[in-house]
């Protein structure tokens, strides 16, 4: 009679441990973005923060690598070009572009200018040169065409991203930020500070909604439009404050 019970207790102990399964799987599958995204966040901060520790003390010991100021002086330049001769060479940001400068010459890697830092949206990306693919995967990227992050009184330097993905939310709630907002370009040299002033949906080919205002030292986000769909471009246009 015993072993009877025991034998029929089993198929009720598998499917007890069948569904034990399903609910660590399910579990596992709705906690893996939010662990993604901690990686992503620490991964990010810890990198920036060393950027920015490595960038401010060769600055205060007079000791910045003779390349970055070659590199300044050279960003600066084509950005007064591009104010002066108009901005022919603008592109779609999703459009997948390369850059038009190696920063591996000047002793940057992965073309990888800074960090943009937007505390509103609790984001801190890497910031690249070229809106290629594989930049656009692993942060926010400076379109080829578009003023160069280091600011100016004739500038507007575009910065696209995603509106997330699997492992990171990037640009994701871009929808949040309200006039006043800060957002943060940490290049090579300094942190220059942008305060939000406006913000509008554009379709993909206007392009003149990101150029050059004369007089403006500007920097917009650029992002897909609604989340999830790519019909749309939504900007949000920063002026610098400091």
């Amino acid at each position: 009679m015993g072993k009877r019970k025991a034998r029929g207790d089993r198929p009720r102990r598998f499917v007890l441990l069948a569904a034990g399964l399903l609910f660590a799987v399910g579990l596992g599958v709705l906690a893996y973005p939010h662990v993604c995204q901690v990686l992503f966040d620490q991964q990010a901060r810890h990198d920036e923060s060393a950027f920015v520790e490595q960038r401010d003390g060769a600055l205060g010991q007079g000791a910045v690598d003779p390349r970055l100021d070659e590199l300044f002086r050279l960003l600066t330049v084509e950005n007064e070009r591009l104010a002066a001769e108009g901005q022919a060479e603008l592109a779609d940001p999703f459009a997948y572009e390369q850059p038009a400068i190696d920063l591996s010459a000047y002793g940057l890697p992965d073309n990888r200018i800074g960090y943009v830092r937007i505390e509103a949206m609790g984001a801190v990306l890497p910031l690249y040169l070229g809106a290629s693919e594989a930049n656009m995967a692993l942060g926010a990227v400076h379109l080829t065409g578009s003023s160069y992050p280091v600011g100016g009184p004739n500038a507007n330097a575009v910065i696209a991203a995603h509106r997330g993905y699997a492992q990171a939310a990037l640009f994701r709630d871009v929808e949040s930020l309200r006039e006043g907002d800060e957002v943060e370009v940490e290049n090579f040299r300094e942190t220059l500070i942008y305060r939000v002033v406006e913000t509008r949906v554009v379709d993909p080919g206007d392009f003149e909604s990101v150029k050059i205002q004369p007089g403006r030292d500007l920097v917009t986000l650029s992002t897909c439009h609604p989340y999830g769909s790519n019909e749309y471009r939504f900007l949000v246009i920063c002026e610098r404050a400091l």
